[in-house]
């Protein structure tokens, strides 16, 4: 069997146990520790990784596919395993001093954070790293973190161990409650340069040369276009979990006052179904579309329209996998709010992933309808 398809039949043979442990990892505010195990084992956390240190260098249709079977049991963790499974793929566009001191162990864990809200001091043998940074997704599991911080004025990634930061207890959110994103903390932290690189730069595909990859294309690609189309999993599995909640209850529920003993009897049911089943087709395609940007982009540098509409694609299917968890939430019941029934979790978690400043609808379209009427994006992230 192929690395892709070993590693998408090993994630759709994990969705039941995903699913088992969702209300577990939600009461614990983060990804419970022995599934960054799981996440490990099968292979998600390196799948961007270079092929040097163990990784499989995936296409990105086969990690949005990856990506949305986790969702479909646990949307906290298939974000947590989004973040982690693309700094992985971040790390080998640096010098191979720091992927060797990384990767080497073939179990990349690292978590990132993309704004750049610290500073670097020149130090002998680098920098002194000091800052602050919310929304640290799955840093409880990861070895390695990536921040972002003011280096002479410039942005700059920053690579230090997750041991020398502070994890604040501050994660107390109504939607993605198990991706455990509290904020950093860094103190006069010791940063050697060759974990250290211009971030401009990286938005552009342009990365340091001393590295055993510099040739190959995978690991040119823009920044930004691969964080936000990797992430393009999460959305559609999640509208896909609501969909396969929904069908667990549907047998054992009527409509509540009216004559409809089985709500599967009813054709205002068989209209929410159609629709919300047709919603998530329509996102999946799109997400169809945007990885196809990057894994068909023509000598592997996408244009700057191409990674613009990416996002776009990303962006609007996060859309219509909202408008599907909402139909079929709400098509529900009163009874659907409590906390044991899953739809609800499925339903605050798309919420919050909708409002991600990557992934948000309204946000991404105006961006590529701009770049269309031929204006520059107003946003470095593209």
């Amino acid at each position: 069997m192929s690395t892709t398809g070993s590693v998408l039949s090993r994630t759709t043979a994990l969705v039941p146990h995903f699913r088992e442990r969702a209300a577990e990892t939600e009461r614990a505010r983060r990804v419970l520790p022995d599934d960054f195990d799981v996440l490990s084992e099968a292979g998600i956390l390196r799948m961007c990784a270079p092929k040097k240190y163990g990784g499989d260098e995936l296409d990105f249709r086969t990690q949005c596919a990856v990506l949305a079977e986790v969702a479909r049991g646990c949307p906290s963790t298939s974000w947590v395993a989004t973040i982690l499974s693309a700094m992985a793929w971040m790390v080998g566009t640096f010098p191979d001093e720091a992927q060797e001191e990384i990767l080497a162990d073939g179990d990349p864990r690292i978590s990132g954070v993309l704004s750049p809200t610290g500073t670097l001091e020149p130090t002998d043998g680098g920098y002194r790293l000091s800052g602050r940074w919310g929304y640290n997704t799955g840093g409880h599991g990861s070895a390695w973190t990536i921040v972002n911080a003011i280096l002479d004025g410039m942005p700059t990634s920053a690579i230090v161990r997750s041991s020398e930061l502070t994890r604040l207890d501050d994660w107390y959110a109504s939607g993605m409650t198990g991706t455990g994103s509290n904020t950093i903390v860094a103190e006069d932290v010791l940063v050697p340069s060759h974990r250290t690189q211009g971030l401009p730069g990286m938005i552009d595909g342009e990365y340091t040369r001393d590295r055993h990859n510099a040739g190959d294309a995978y690991f040119n690609l823009p920044l930004a276009s691969v964080l936000a189309i990797n992430a393009g999993g999460t959305p559609v599995g999640t509208a896909q979990g609501a969909l396969d909640a929904f069908f667990d209850r549907l047998p054992s529920r009527a409509i509540t006052y009216t004559s409809y003993e089985h709500q599967s009897d009813a054709p205002v049911t068989h209209l929410q179904i159609g629709e919300a089943s047709l919603l998530i087709d329509s996102a999946d395609a799109h997400i169809r579309l945007a990885a196809a940007i990057l894994d068909e982009a023509p000598g592997g540098v996408p244009t700057l329209l191409d990674r613009v509409r990416g996002r776009a694609h990303v962006g609007y299917a996060t859309g219509l996998s909202r408008q599907a968890v909402d139909i079929l939430f709400h098509a529900s019941g009163a009874s659907s709010i409590q906390p044991d029934v899953p739809i609800q979790r499925f339903q605050r978690d798309i919420q919050a992933l909708a409002n991600h400043a990557i992934m948000h609808p309204a946000t991404n379209v105006e961006t590529y309808g701009r770049v269309l009427c031929g204006l520059e994006p107003n946003t470095l992230l593209v």
